[in-house]
């Protein structure tokens, strides 16, 4: 009777026991459920199955976030037990932060090779802000199926969209592609014909970069447009793969432009340190409700605004013409009336060519985060020189941009502007509606100006 009381404690223990490993674990596995469901996100990552699998040097996509400034990218042999969405996993076979775009050409070969062809790997993304610290949860993990019948990336992949929708018209283009892993430099190519066509095509003008973008230092006024594609090169100066595909480009003063726009990077477009003026959704030009092309150049100040006047607005000849710049020359110190006096020759300019010119007040700047981010200087007394240049302006045809943004102390609020200096997403979103509120008002004031100079020559 003694051992078979024994027996039955000890099953009643084991029982109890595993009553209460099992409600833990049930517990925990609840817990990580309802974590997974609350903050895990789609993030509309690259699907792929057993399949529809992909090539061992891949490009994965997701869902562009305009707030981040780059991502942080995880990859898996299997799905962890236990994985937090808010925090980098030891699971994890490969991670990297170097990803500036939602696209990516990870280096399967290298730390997955065992598993290709054969069995999924998992990978998940995040969005990180400038400091490195995360904007977002990991997204759930998506299976990534790999095939060796599927062609690798074997070329740079150009992600510039100028489908001639609104925003997209740059005088000043901006190269943009999906680099090679292994890529280290680059070269474009420009051409006047087709070079998938014509074999035998020379470029006329030929760029290098070390990164996946370039801005073409020179306006491209085609009247037949141009072609452009990418190569790659390894660290030794070798080429990788073969050209990218082409793309066909053309902004033409043929198109009867009635708007211009003529300012520095705040108009060319891009913020938010990573994104440039290809990133359309950072243009104010994209939320006009009239459709205008970019004359713009990243890094004028107001001298070199004024220098180009002949040689990029002549050419377009639009009837109207949107004018700001100055901020990179009043940030740095430039007199006022310097950057008055190069309004003033922009307006004559424009007058004396029957274009109607309509300047926009500058938006205020935040020299904190301008040194956080560029690590540049800004004038003590930034916020005088400003307003002398935007009285100035008010005193002339002008819709008042820097008014969209409310700024208590001044300062251009992070909110608007990572960077203190090129508004982000909900910056040139206001500054868009801004001028469409104005529209009509200031092209009639615009033509009454113009009328009124034509009638005292």
């Amino acid at each position: 009777m003694t051992w078979l009381r024994q027996r039955q404690t000890y099953i009643l223990i084991i029982a109890l026991t595993i009553c209460v490993i099992g409600g833990a674990m049930g517990g925990i596995l609840y817990y990580q459920a309802q974590k997974s469901h609350l903050v895990g996100m789609d993030n509309k990552l690259s699907v792929t199955t057993e399949h529809t699998p992909v090539s061992f040097s891949p490009i994965l996509e997701w869902e562009k976030d305009t707030n981040a400034v780059f991502y942080e990218v995880e990859f898996f042999a299997s799905v962890p037990f236990f994985l937090d969405a808010d925090s980098e996993s030891t699971s994890a076979i490969y991670r990297t932060r170097r990803v500036y775009q939602n696209r990516y050409n990870p280096p399967l070969q290298e730390f997955a090779r065992d598993y290709l062809g054969k069995r999924p790997l998992y990978w998940r993304v995040r969005s990180m802000d400038f400091d490195g610290n995360p904007m977002t949860p990991f997204s759930k993990p998506a299976e990534l199926w790999t095939s060796a019948d599927i062609p690798p990336m074997n070329a740079p992949e150009i992600v510039t969209d100028y489908s001639g929708e609104r925003g997209t018209a740059l005088l000043y283009p901006v190269y943009h592609w999906v680099q090679q892993y292994n890529a280290k430099r680059y070269e474009v190519a420009l051409y006047h014909e087709n070079p998938e066509v014509n074999t035998n095509a020379q470029p006329f003008a030929t760029l290098f970069a070390d990164m996946s973008e370039i801005y073409d230092p020179a306006p491209r006024p085609l009247v037949n447009g141009f072609y452009w594609r990418v190569l790659s090169f390894d660290k030794e100066g070798n080429t990788i793969g073969k050209w990218s595909k082409v793309q066909y480009y053309k902004v033409s003063p043929q198109d009867n432009w009635d708007v211009g726009v003529l300012g520095d990077s705040i108009s060319h477009g891009g913020g938010r340190f990573s994104f440039g003026p290809a990133d359309f959704e950072f243009s104010y030009l994209k939320y006009l409700d009239f459709p205008a092309v970019n004359l713009s150049q990243s890094g004028d100040t107001a001298q070199m605004t004024r220098d180009r006047f002949d040689k990029d607005v002549l050419p377009f000849h639009p009837h109207y013409l949107l004018i700001m710049t100055g901020s990179n020359s009043l940030r740095a110190g430039e007199d006022p009336q310097v950057v008055i006096d190069c309004l003033k020759t922009i307006q004559r300019k424009c007058l004396e060519n029957n274009i109607a010119p309509i300047f926009l007040t500058l938006p205020p700047v935040n020299p904190d985060n301008i040194q956080h981010i560029f690590k540049e200087p800004t004038a003590p007394d930034y916020l005088e020189r400003f307003a002398v240049v935007n009285a100035y302006i008010r005193s002339q045809v002008y819709i008042d941009t820097a008014a969209a943004f409310d700024c208590p102390d001044g300062m251009l609020p992070t909110q608007y502007a990572l960077d203190g200096l090129h508004p982000d997403v909900s910056g040139k979103k206001l500054m868009g509606e801004r001028i469409n509120s104005e529209w009509f008002k200031a092209k009639a004031m615009a033509d009454k100006l113009l009328m009124r100079y034509q009638s005292e020559e």
